[in-house]
C-alpha cells in the first residue's frame, strides 16, 4: 500500500457525504503551532475534553514525541502524550497513538538518531488508520512548530500534508508572534491544506500590547478566531476549553442531547 493509498483511506468525511449516508460527520484535525512550548497540547487536550463532553468517542494522537521518562509502571512516558490520553475516552496502545516515542528531549531527528531510529511516515499513517477506525474523532498534535525535521527528507509539514487533515493553529502570545503566526499560516496554505481555525494562548502574564497583537492577527489570519486562553493557574483541558469556541470548526459535533 502506498502513502497515497493510506491518505485516501482516511480522508475526512464531508458534511455532504455524511448527510447522504445518514451517518453523522466525523471530526478530525491536525493541531500545529507557531513554535514549541506554546500550548498545542493544552488546546488539543481541551478539544478532546469538549468532544468527550459532547458524547463522542475521541482519541488524541501525537505521532512523534521527544522527551520521555521511565515511569513507576516500567513504561516510558511523555507528558504531552499522557495529557492527550487522559483527555480522550478511546484508549489504545501507546505504540499506536505515538508510534515514535523518543527519550531525548531534543529535535526529533536528533533524538531519533541517538537511538538509531529513522522516523518514517508509513508507521504513522498506518497507526492513524487504526485510530480512525476505533473512534469518531481524532485530534493529531504535531511536534514543535509546523516545519520540524523528522528525518533528512521529511518534516512535520510533509506529515500534515500526507494526513490531509484540516489544520488548527495555536499561536503563543509573545514578542514576535505576529510574524511567526503569519509565516506559519503561509506555510500551511502553500501545502494546499485548509486552515480551519486558530487559538491564541497566553504564554506569559505580562506581554506588552497583547490585545493589540490579537487584533492584528484577527485581521490577517484567514480563518476563524476560536478563542484566547489566558495564563491559567491550573492549565487543565477542562479549564482551557472554557475559553475556546470549537463549534466554529467544520464537522464539530453538536452537544450530546442525551
Amino acid at each position: 500500500m502506498s502513502l497515497d493509498d493510506l491518505v485516501l483511506a482516511v480522508a475526512p468525511q464531508t458534511q455532504a457525504t455524511a448527510a447522504a449516508s445518514g451517518v453523522p460527520p466525523r471530526f478530525n484535525c491536525f493541531v500545529t503551532g507557531t513554535d514549541t512550548e506554546i500550548g498545542k497540547t493544552l488546546v488539543s487536550s481541551a478539544m478532546l475534553h469538549a468532544l468527550v463532553e459532547s458524547g463522542v468517542r475521541a482519541c488524541g494522537m501525537k505521532p512523534v514525541a521527544a522527551g520521555a521518562e521511565l515511569g513507576a509502571d516500567g513504561k516510558w512516558h511523555n507528558d504531552d502524550c499522557d495529557r492527550l490520553a487522559a483527555a480522550g475516552n478511546v484508549h489504545l496502545l501507546q505504540s499506536i497513538t505515538t508510534p515514535f516515542l523518543l527519550k531525548e528531549p531534543a529535535a526529533p531527528h536528533i533524538a531519533a538518531e541517538l537511538e538509531g531510529i529513522t522516523i518514517s511516515p508509513v508507521p504513522i499513517l498506518a497507526a492513524y488508520v487504526e485510530i480512525n477506525a476505533a473512534s469518531d474523532a481524532v485530534v493529531v498534535e504535531g511536534v514543535g512548530g509546523f516545519r520540524v525535521p523528522l528525518n533528512d527528507e521529511f518534516d512535520t509539514a510533509d506529515l500534515a500534508e500526507q494526513l490531509a487533515l484540516p489544520v488548527v493553529l495555536v499561536v503563543g502570545l509573545r514578542l514576535g508572534c505576529i510574524s511567526h503566526a503569519l509565516l506559519t499560516v503561509e506555510a500551511i496554505l502553500s501545502r494546499g491544506l485548509k486552515l480551519v481555525g486558530w487559538v491564541a494562548n497566553e504564554t506569559q502574564d505580562d506581554m506588552a500590547f497583547a490585545d493589540e497583537n490579537v487584533v492584528a492577527l484577527e485581521q490577517r489570519i484567514p480563518a476563524p478566531f476560536l478563542g484566547r486562553v489566558p495564563r491559567l493557574d491550573e492549565p487543565t483541558a477542562e479549564a482551557a476549553a472554557e475559553y475556546i469556541d470549537f463549534t466554529q470548526l467544520p464537522n464539530w459535533p453538536l452537544p450530546n442531547a442525551i
